[in-house]
């Protein structure tokens, strides 16, 4: 299994540059989605989000069978407003309301607008009292993306972790790192490895398809105490991306 995984690190295993601090901007009602850079939005999980009920009224059926079964009422509410917020997000985009969107699923659980002659590519990610959705425009591969942020906070062993799951060249790095800087270090490679793994939607421990190209990750800072990591073929500079924060008017 160990060779295995270490197969799938290809992103990880290149140089982990540093990350920038986004600069939210407030949310168009209507914004416009080009085929050139990614757009990115931020969306509050906690109580500081959309107020529950609301929330819950404009998922689907899956959706809400999923929260249903969930017993840990903090989670519950984190994933609920997160899902609400993908598709409020998503409404903006294509209009219509939140409710009537259609999702489908691949191999790996990666969401799929059901409307094939579309050209919207989107991916969530969620961690801590945080949502983030990255967006872009196009066809075909090269346009998916996949996207992941971390709550940056102490872990179990997280050596034995990176040589399980990292390629060799990065636990290594990981394992010279400074103590004070260990951690921040081992969540970059994290973000780098997920979101590599979702851009194409294959999920954590299944192999890259023979003589894919691994997509190009960037990493930013979505706010203090935070990492996150975007992938995707062809990836401008964070600081070229539109940022949004999600207001739930």
């Amino acid at each position: 299994m160990t060779i295995g995984v270490k197969t799938l690190t290809e992103a990880a295993g290149r140089e982990i540059a540093t990350a920038v601090p986004i600069d939210w901007q407030p949310a168009p009602m209507a914004p416009s989605l080009g085929t050139g850079d990614p757009h990115l939005w931020r969306i509050r999980t906690d109580s500081r989000g959309m107020e529950l009920e609301l929330a819950l009224s404009g998922l689907g059926e899956r959706q809400r069978a999923r929260a249903g079964a969930m017993r840990h009422a903090a989670f519950r509410e984190r994933y609920i407003r997160a899902q609400a917020g993908l598709r409020l997000i998503l409404s903006r985009y294509l209009g219509g309301t939140p409710a009537t969107l259609r999702f489908e699923y691949g191999p790996a659980g990666k969401p799929y607008l059901d409307n094939p002659g579309g050209s919207v590519f989107f991916n969530l990610t969620t961690t801590g009292d945080l949502a983030l959705v990255g967006l872009c425009a196009g066809i075909g591969p090269e346009s998916e993306l996949g996207v992941d942020c971390e709550w940056i906070r102490p872990r179990v062993d997280i050596l034995a972790v990176a040589r399980r799951m990292f390629a060799p060249e990065v636990a290594q790095a990981l394992e010279k790192t400074a103590e004070p800087e260990r951690l921040a270090y081992f969540h970059r490679a994290w973000t780098a490895l997920e979101a590599d793994a979702k851009c194409d939607g294959r999920g954590l421990f299944r192999p890259r398809l023979p003589g894919a190209t691994p997509p190009e990750v960037r990493h930013c800072i979505p706010e203090p105490g935070y990492i996150a990591a975007v992938a995707r073929a062809r990836l401008p500079p964070p600081s070229d991306w539109l940022t949004y924060d999600l207001d739930w008017i």
